[in-house]
């Protein structure tokens, strides 16, 4: 379990040494807890029930028009680029972005983050 935390959800599609020990290492100990790889596989599991959830939330898009904003890993091996453009099917005006990252964008690109964050939300504030 420890390798596959480290490799594969937190380095895959991270540059070699980007990565900060300290995310993966807390999960790492976390999972190590009693019963933890159970709850966490129950948790998986239900991510299924999401997909009966999406007309509701398709039609409240549709609907309401919220802003969307979407930074994404490109090499996300769990959360596809494909999901993040879905999002723009009913919101053609979300933003969507692709880094060169994988999962933990925000662990490895916290600056380039910030700086698309910033220019969503200062036309929105005002």
């Amino acid at each position: 379990m420890p390798d596959t935390i480290r490799d594969w959800q937190y380095g895959t599609g991270s540059a070699p040494g980007a990565l900060s020990p300290d995310g993966y290492e807390l999960d790492i100990a976390y999972m190590a807890r009693p019963s933890a790889q159970e709850i966490q596989l129950d948790l998986i599991l239900d991510y299924r029930s999401n997909v009966a959830l999406h007309p509701a939330v398709q039609s409240y898009f549709r609907d309401y028009r919220p802003p969307l904003f979407a930074v994404w890993g490109r090499h996300d091996p769990a959360f596809v680029p494909a999901g993040a453009y879905a999002y723009t099917k009913d919101l053609p005006d979300a933003q969507v972005h692709l880094l060169d990252a994988g999962h933990f964008a925000l662990e490895t690109h916290s600056q380039e983050v910030a700086t698309l964050i910033r220019a969503f939300i200062e036309p929105i504030a005002g």
